[in-house]
């Protein structure tokens, strides 16, 4: 039997929260200096999407520098800033983002301290380039004194027996009780809080999370940014929220959050998330979940009985047919 009212608050009443529609730039020029703990987005990518108007990647980082302005003046002295990107593409030439913003951030005095790679099974297929499967998000801090809460994110160890060999320490563990600093590698893999590779799944069509957005920010990639780099109570801002998943990781794990989006309809669709949150419908994938792996007797894990057919020289198929449609 479905209960009528929620059998408990999913969100406190103490955590505060705005999904404001509007140019980011105008935006953000009405909030305080030093407001956010942590600033967090994945910002367009100028490759033609829906929400995108392609221009000249000169014209392109311009307008993002401008907004990026406002972002360090609403950066608290203690506070961190993720920006997620992957490759700008010009006639099949790429243009990896983060080099371009890394000069951008350093010009405005914020320091890197980790350039993490966020590795995906899944994504879009190349023929004249290997396929991308990975993009990066650049954390910096404002300062050198910044908020970074290890504990919260740490990993179990691979060998948590092991033991000072030497040393006032000798014969005692030589881990830590909490787990293992993670890699900045992001991947959730089967192995995933044992490998310390943290290789987190993007949102596509079976993905519990997945909405009309078409480049959709997975939750769990926001919550480990916001357990490690801000503390409960901080203000979280995403000033291209989409459809709210930053603000749904935030406040998730009570944290105050403003979301800052342009397109009506993801605004809409990221308030219907978070009511959904609030009444305890909304469909999470979970931080530790490992990746689905098909059993070797399932249909689409087994070889195609047309590959079976062809003869293979130094890797290539005879076929030309099947080289054609299968690049």
């Amino acid at each position: 039997m479905k209960a009528k009212e929620p059998l408990f608050d999913f969100l406190s009443p103490s955590i505060n929260y705005q999904i404001l529609t509007g140019d980011s730039f105008s935006v953000l020029q009405k909030f305080d200096d030093k407001k956010f703990d942590l600033i967090i987005t994945s910002p367009p990518y100028n490759i033609g999407k829906s929400y995108e108007t392609k221009t000249s990647i000169e014209r392109y980082l311009e307008t993002q520098e401008e907004i990026i302005n406002e972002l360090v003046r609403t950066l608290s002295d203690k506070g961190n800033l993720c920006w997620q990107v992957g490759n700008f593409v010009d006639k099949g030439e790429i243009f990896p983002l983060d080099f371009y913003y890394y000069q951008i951030f350093k010009k405005h005095g914020l320091k890197l301290r980790n350039r993490i790679i966020w590795h995906f099974g899944h994504g879009l297929h190349a023929s004249n380039r290997f396929s991308g499967r990975y993009e990066t998000l650049l954390w910096f801090s404002k300062t050198d004194d910044y908020i970074f809460n290890l504990d919260n994110v740490r990993v179990p160890s691979k060998y948590p027996g092991k033991l000072h060999f030497k040393g006032p320490n000798k014969g005692l563990p030589s881990g830590n009780p909490l787990g293992k600093n993670p890699s900045d590698i992001w991947g959730i893999i089967q192995q995933d809080w044992e490998s310390g590779m943290w290789d987190i799944p993007n949102v596509k069509s079976n993905h519990p999370e997945k909405t009309e957005h078409p480049c959709q920010f997975p939750i769990e990639l926001v919550e480990r940014c916001v357990l490690a780099l801000t503390n409960e109570d901080s203000w979280v801002l995403d000033p291209f929220s989409g459809v709210g998943s930053t603000v749904l990781g935030s406040i998730k794990n009570k944290r105050n959050a403003i979301g800052i989006e342009k397109e009506i309809e993801y605004c809409k669709i990221a308030q219907q998330r978070i009511k959904d949150f609030k009444d305890g419908k909304l469909k999470f994938r979970p931080i530790n979940k490992p990746i689905h792996k098909p059993a070797v007797n399932d249909k689409i894990a087994k070889i195609p009985e047309e590959w079976l057919k062809l003869d293979f020289i130094n890797g290539n198929g005879k076929s030309t047919e099947l080289n054609e449609k299968h690049p």
